[in-house]
């Protein structure tokens, strides 16, 4: 749980700093964030659960904490996420399941409030 906590209180910051800074690049990612995961052909939990297993496949910590929360927010079910990281681990083979790992502590703490 600290190192769930820890992630985000980084990315907290950063984006803070981000935006104090005025910075032109970070502000058209979000807006470009936003724009992807808006609610359009695939609904904001599908685009959320595609974002998990692509994060598994990049083995991006952070990714996966604000992805798997995202999708859990936005209605995702346990099964789901993990169908999600599942095909990360088919995509991203036996990488992936070293990524898994971390995916698998972010479930628990999402999914056991």
């Amino acid at each position: 749980m600290e190192k769930l906590k820890q992630i985000t209180d980084k990315r907290i910051a950063a984006h803070t700093r981000l935006l104090a800074l005025n910075s032109k690049v970070y502000k058209a990612f979000l807006d470009m964030e936003k724009a992807a995961f808006s609610e359009g052909a695939l609904a904001k939990k599908e685009k959320e659960l595609i974002a998990v297993g692509i994060s598994v496949v990049i083995n991006c910590e952070s990714c996966m904490q604000w992805h798997i929360e995202q999708a859990a927010q936005a209605g995702a079910s346990l099964q789901e996420v993990l169908e999600a990281v599942e095909v990360g681990i088919e995509m991203g083979g036996g990488p992936a399941t070293v990524s898994t790992r971390f995916a698998l502590e972010v479930m628990d703490a999402v999914f056991s409030q």
